[in-house]
């Protein structure tokens, strides 16, 4: 990877997409025309409209007109007149800073209909000065303040109502649960009353036969039946799973009461989230940079065309004879054609993009996982903490981080890449799908859709597999495989109750989010609707014509904010729950072998400790 590092930044040039570029080759902004930073055409209009012999040649990279660079665009109208090809001061006809650098019009020997029909000067501009902007960029600070105080929010009501589950756990998880038993029974009571209602309908099943108008069938008495029957037999299985599983509901609630406790102990957990955005900026940063460098490698290879002495018009381009575009010459022009794709760096330029993008997977999958191991160590550091707060360490975040550098980058890097693996094969399925979509038939499509559906799954495995064994390596500190392993035989020893938390914590979890979520997003509908003033201002919101933009950007911004800090919530819940299982297999409650879970836990599960234990809570 550093070769090609070294490759790409040796050879590459961004300036290729960071500046314009006018027809000689060079850049508008830097050097030479540090002081012209607009790039000028002389015939707009043959970009969109040319189908000439150059456009075809150029496969669109560039207009098939001259452009230059200019310190400022055109303000006016303008158009060369019928006296003006009389004229012999060509320097009263055309502006010097609108021509090509390399004509000088006070000595030219080029006549007028010469210089227009090379293009040597616009023969015609028109104005393109931006309009007014101090108002609307005052309109446009006032609404990105809002946007910031509606983000602001979102960070709040998240910590507010994760801080709150120690609390709220309980009642909220009893209020879901017998909310989906509510919606069931009243689906019963539905469909048994839309059942007798029917029942005077001579029409049934038989009678209709297959029809693809669906609400034919609601006015079947057996369609109703179906329902009702199918409601029932899933109300009844829900009410015997409750039943059953009681217990561990009281453990899954427990234990997010547990991880309320820890976070409000660990508060600076909830910032690690940036720590993982700054590092996959990097990475983006890092491999956007290796990108350009490796798309810019090559040098701007330009040709000789022939143009028609009477019209001006491209006749030819000859593709072996370079030119210098500084260089003007009478009926002939030198136009940029592409990059330099001969050398050996640019023949293996795919391959090298191919690798990079490899690269890219691999580190973005390092960054979450090191964020993973990094939590996992600060939230287990709390559970075995006999003495709460007490015996937790002084900066746990910061410890468990060093700690994963320090001793676990190799196990972090292989897990990274069995995942990056897995996701470079899916993507080469979509990309097979993609190319082969038209010539497949019904049995391939089946075949691929399988594979891709077989290979999603076992991402979603593979990605539940890393993260337990990323928690083990933070607690006991062995190498991924072994981790990996202990984690899944623990999991699998336990699963009744490893399903009965992730979906307790899921329904908890997606109820915060659309808290925060859609009580950001209605409160910036009040305001930039213009339902809500805008308090001290002059500007009222209906002078922004497009306000649903706003308000999806600060939706968009307030989920990527719950995301964070709920995943730091829901890694706090999965890292107490291992430390929980071995503690349940480990210790036994005598003074050589203590319990470390909470007291309600011990209750809930009937243990005590011989050893007494003092939480501070």
């Amino acid at each position: 990877h550093l070769v090609c590092q070294y490759l790409t930044w040796l050879y590459g040039d961004p300036r290729h997409v960071l500046y314009a570029r006018n027809s000689t080759g060079w850049y508008c902004g830097t050097g030479p025309n540090k002081d012209k930073p607009n790039l000028f055409y002389f015939d707009i209009l043959k970009c969109a409209t040319s189908i000439n012999i150059m456009a075809t040649a150029l496969n669109g990279l560039q207009c098939p007109t001259t452009q230059v660079c200019v310190e400022s665009c055109p303000s006016t109208f303008w158009a060369v007149g019928l006296k003006a090809f009389s004229e012999e001061d060509k320097a009263k006809v055309f502006n010097q800073s609108l021509c090509v650098p390399s004509i000088n019009l006070e000595n030219t020997k080029f006549t007028v209909k010469q210089i227009i029909d090379n293009e040597l000067c616009p023969f015609f501009h028109i104005p393109t000065t931006p309009g007014e902007w101090n108002q609307l960029f005052m309109l446009n600070l006032i609404y990105f303040h809002i946007g910031l105080l509606g983000l602001l929010i979102a960070m709040v009501v998240s910590l507010l109502f994760l801080l709150l589950l120690r609390f709220t756990a309980p009642v909220l998880v009893w209020v879901l649960i017998l909310g989906v038993l509510g919606v069931g029974a009243y689906g019963i009571w539905h469909c048994y009353w839309e059942y007798d209602n029917h029942k005077q309908m001579s029409a049934s099943i038989n009678d209709i036969g297959f029809t693809t108008n669906f609400s034919v069938y609601l006015q079947v008495q057996e369609t109703w039946l179906a329902f009702l029957i199918i409601i029932s037999v899933v109300e009844a299985i829900l009410i015997l799973t409750l039943i059953f599983l009681r217990t561990r509901i009281l453990i899954a609630i427990a234990l997010i009461q547990e991880s309320s406790k820890a976070v409000s102990h660990i508060m600076s957990a909830l910032l690690y989230p940036v720590v993982t955005f700054v590092l996959l900026l990097i990475c983006v940063a890092y491999w956007g940079a290796t990108a350009l460098y490796l798309a810019t490698s090559g040098g701007p290879i330009h040709r000789v065309v022939a143009l028609n002495s009477t019209t001006g018009d491209c006749m030819s381009i000859n593709g072996t004879v370079d030119c210098d575009p500084q260089v003007s010459q009478l009926w002939t022009r030198c136009i940029f054609i592409k990059y330099d794709d001969e050398s050996l760096l640019q023949k293996n330029l795919f391959n090298l993009q191919i690798y990079n993008a490899v690269a890219f997977l691999w580190c973005v999958n390092f960054v979450i996982a090191l964020g993973q191991c990094t939590l996992a160590g600060a939230f287990a550091s709390y559970y075995w903490a006999f003495n709460k707060p007490d015996d937790i360490p002084m900066f746990p975040v910061s410890g468990g981080f060093i700690r994963s550098l320090r001793y676990h980058v190799g196990s972090l890097a292989f897990g990274s890449l069995i995942l990056t693996l897995v996701q470079i094969v899916r993507i080469l399925l979509e990309y097979i799908d993609h190319k082969t979509r038209e010539a497949q038939n019904p049995v391939a499509r089946f075949i691929l859709c399988c594979m891709k559906c077989c290979l999603w799954c076992l991402e979603k495995f593979i990605k539940f597999l890393n993260r337990n064994a990323y928690i083990m390596i933070a607690i006991y500190g062995k190498n991924f495989c072994v981790s990996a392993k202990n984690a899944f035989s623990l999991l699998m020893r336990n699963v009744v109750r490893v399903v009965v938390l992730d979906k307790v914590t899921d329904l908890l979890l997606f109820f915060g989010k659309l808290l925060v979520v859609g009580g950001v997003g209605v409160l910036s509908f009040f305001f930039f609707s213009g339902r809500i003033p805008l308090p001290g201002s002059t500007f009222r919101s209906e002078t922004l014509n497009y306000y649903w933009m706003p308000i999806i950007t600060v939706v968009f911004g307030s989920y990527l904010i719950a995301l964070g800090f709920f995943s730091v919530y829901s890694m706090c819940v999965d890292t107490l729950f291992l430390c929980f299982l071995e503690d349940l297999e480990r210790n036994d409650g005598s003074l050589q072998k203590p319990y470390f879970m909470s007291k309600n836990l011990m209750k809930i599960l009937s243990k005590s400790n011989k050893a007494p234990k003092r939480d501070k809570r």
